[in-house]
């Protein structure tokens, strides 16, 4: 009998490790908020222009409902794009303009084996070395980001939608003037905040 490849391996390890989640810990899926569409739409007010996103919950189902979470929560109001690196990502969803962090769900599992690429103008889930440490932060790609994707040796940064308007918006974060803010202790800071104002679920498809 054939042996099973290691991508093979990986993708049935993720899932058995939701399987063993949703069993085991129901909070750690966060509880579907709009069940009747499987691909909602996200309008991002920025104070560049507006974004808005197509998310995946065919694919990436607990990364979609933590995501809806949080902007049904309206936990993304008033927050800022606090990492820019142009020719990579733009990254929000954590910090106020006063570089205070808000308030945060539980981690989810990490779910960059569905199969969606950190391609230019997707959006995924931020984390930290941990692989399943993702919570309130996200980030956009700017570039075909084959380096944040798994393999069969690691994880990788899930993606769970994509821009499908105002991707100008984006490029033109991604260009903002950036240093280091002793408050982040990071060098890629917008130097004039770039801010994210509101984050709404738009009732119909965009």
């Amino acid at each position: 009998m054939r042996l099973l490849s290691k991508a093979v391996l990986f993708v049935l390890f993720l899932a058995g490790f939701t399987a063993t989640c949703l069993a085991q810990k129901p909070e750690c899926f966060p509880e579907e908020v709009i069940p009747e569409n499987m691909f909602p739409s996200v309008r991002l007010e920025t104070s560049m222009g507006d974004i808005v996103v197509e998310l995946d919950r065919l694919r990436a189902p607990v990364s979609s409902n933590n995501f809806l979470r949080y902007v049904l929560d309206k936990k993304y109001d008033n927050t800022i794009f606090h990492r820019v690196m142009p020719g990579f990502v733009v990254q929000g969803g954590g910090y106020t303009e006063a570089l205070e962090e808000r308030e945060l769900y539980a981690p989810i599992i990490n779910e960059s084996g569905n199969g969606l690429k950190n391609m230019p103008m997707t959006i995924a889930m931020a984390r930290f070395d941990d692989p399943h440490s993702a919570t309130n932060q996200f980030y956009f790609n700017v570039a075909a980001n084959a380096s944040l994707d798994p393999n069969p040796k690691s994880w990788g940064y899930a993606v769970f939608g994509q821009v499908i308007s105002g991707q100008d918006v984006v490029e033109a974060i991604s260009t903002v003037d950036t240093g280091y803010s002793e408050g982040l202790d990071a060098s890629d800071v917008p130097l004039a905040p770039v801010k994210l104002l509101s984050a709404t679920v738009l009732e119909e498809p965009h």
